[in-house]
């Protein structure tokens, strides 16, 4: 009986291994998303510190008003990029978070099924061994008795 109650899991089990699958394919595809917005950021942060060498170096040599004028609106241009990029990490990092705990929750309920079927079979074992002992005190009950004196 508890065999046949860990067969009719099976096609639970394997539904919930698949949503497992899914969300951890998720998973993975979200973490590198994360790790592509972060290494955009560090590129846009790395281009503005050394465009922001440049002002340093040509800023000591002295610069014309236009120069000047070009390098804060593209400095304003960058610093939006960065602003932007930081937000497209936050949301990336954010969707990372929600398909993480999907998959811990798709995770924990494929273990508790499996646990769930690997405790009805060992109760059909333990059921089976209960029969098969009783058979056997039963037959060596009826076997004819060879006392030795």
């Amino acid at each position: 009986m508890a065999t046949s109650r860990a067969a009719r899991l099976a096609p639970v089990v394997e539904m919930a291994e698949n949503t497992e699958r899914a969300a951890a394919q998720r998973l993975g595809h979200f973490q590198g998303q994360v790790r592509l917005a972060q290494s955009k950021l560090g590129d846009l942060e790395g281009f503005r510190g050394e465009y922001q060498q440049q002002w340093i170096s040509r800023g000591s040599q002295g610069v014309s008003g236009q120069w000047l004028m070009n390098y804060q609106h593209f400095l304003n241009q960058l610093e939006t990029a960065v602003g932007q990029q930081r937000q497209s990490l936050a949301w990336h990092e954010a969707n990372l978070d929600k398909a993480r705990d999907s998959w811990q929750q798709a995770y924990a309920r494929v273990e508790g099924l499996r646990k769930l079927v690997q405790r009805y079979i060992d109760e059909a074992r333990a059921l089976e061994d209960k029969r098969e002992q009783k058979l056997l005190d039963e037959l060596s009950q009826r076997l004819p008795r060879q006392d030795h004196y």
